[in-house]
C-alpha cells in the first residue's frame, strides 16, 4: 500500500524517548513495585532488551519489557510476581508526553508536514499513545507489524515502500543513536538526532542536534529550503 504524498514532505519519528518521556514513566512504574530501585531495575533492562529484541521470530514488545525486567530484578535478587513483572507494558501507554511536543507536532503539520511514527512497540500500545501527542498521526510502522526490532532495517524500508517519498522529501527525527541515527545513515536517511541525554556525538552525521524538539520547526524548515533549491 502506497501512501499518496502532498505538501512538504515526510517526518517520521521515534515515539518512547523522542516524543515520550520513557525514563519517567519507566522509573515511576519500576519504583512503584521495588521502591528505591529504579535506577538499578532501568539498568539492567536495558542490557536484557536488545538481547531479547534480536531473538527470531521476533517476541512482542510486552515480552520484552516482562522478561527483560524479570531479568533485572533476578539479577537483583529480586523476586517479582508476573504482575509486577508486566508493570512496564501495563503503563507504557500513561508515559508523559516531552512537554513541548503537542505544540511542535501541530505547528509542523500546519506548515504542510506528513507525520510517521516508526516504533520499537506492539500496535495496541502505540494506538494507546498515539491520542496523547496532540497532532494526527498519518503513518505508523511498529515491530509487531514488521516482525523486527531496529536497529534492524525493516521499519524504514517498510515505510519507504508504502510512503515511497522523493528525494529531500523524508526526514527522520529520533533521540538514540543506536536504534535509528546508525540505520538511517546506512541507507541513507537524513536524520535529526534529539540529543535529550546530553550524549556526545559527531554532528557532522545528522541534520541537526537538538537538546528537545522546540526547534525542529526551524530546522526541517531550513533542510527542507536547502534540498528543494
Amino acid at each position: 500500500m502506497t501512501m499518496e504524498f502532498h505538501g512538504r514532505g515526510w517526518l517520521t519519528f521515534d515515539c518512547y524517548g523522542t516524543l515520550v518521556d520513557w525514563r519517567t514513566g519507566m522509573e515511576r512504574a519500576l519504583d512503584s513495585v521495588a521502591p528505591g530501585r529504579a535506577a538499578e531495575l532501568l539498568a539492567g533492562y536495558h542490557r536484557h532488551e536488545p538481547l531479547l529484541e534480536a531473538r527470531s521470530p521476533a517476541p512482542a514488545y510486552r515480552a520484552v519489557l516482562s522478561e527483560g525486567l524479570a531479568s533485572a530484578a533476578g539479577e537483583l535478587g529480586l523476586d517479582l510476581t508476573p504482575e509486577q513483572a508486566s508493570v512496564l507494558a501495563d503503563t507504557l501507554p500513561t508515559w508523559p508526553v516531552f512537554p513541548e511536543v503537542p505544540r511542535v507536532l501541530r505547528a509542523l503539520k500546519a506548515a504542510g508536514w506528513r507525520l510517521g511514527i516508526l516504533s520499537n512497540v506492539d500496535d495496541d500500545l502505540i494506538a494507546e499513545t498515539i491520542p496523547q501527542l496532540g497532532a494526527d498521526i498519518d503513518a505508523v510502522v511498529t515491530a509487531q507489524s514488521v516482525g523486527s526490532y531496529k536497529p534492524a532495517l525493516t521499519h524504514f524500508a517498510t515505510f519507504r515502500t508504502r510512503a515511497q517519498p522523493g528525494e529531500g522529501e523524508w526526514l527522520h527525527v529520533a533521540c538514540s543513536w543506536f536504534h535509528d541515527v546508525e540505520p538511517c545513515r546506512e541507507i541513507g536517511v537524513p536524520v535529526v538526532f534529539v540529543n535529550r541525554e546530553g550524549d556526545v556525538r559527531d554532528t557532522g552525521q545528522v541534520v541537526a542536534m537538538l537538546p528537545d524538539l522546540s526547534a525542529l520547526p526551524d530546522v526541517v524548515q531550513n533542510w527542507s529550503l536547502e534540498n528543494r533549491e
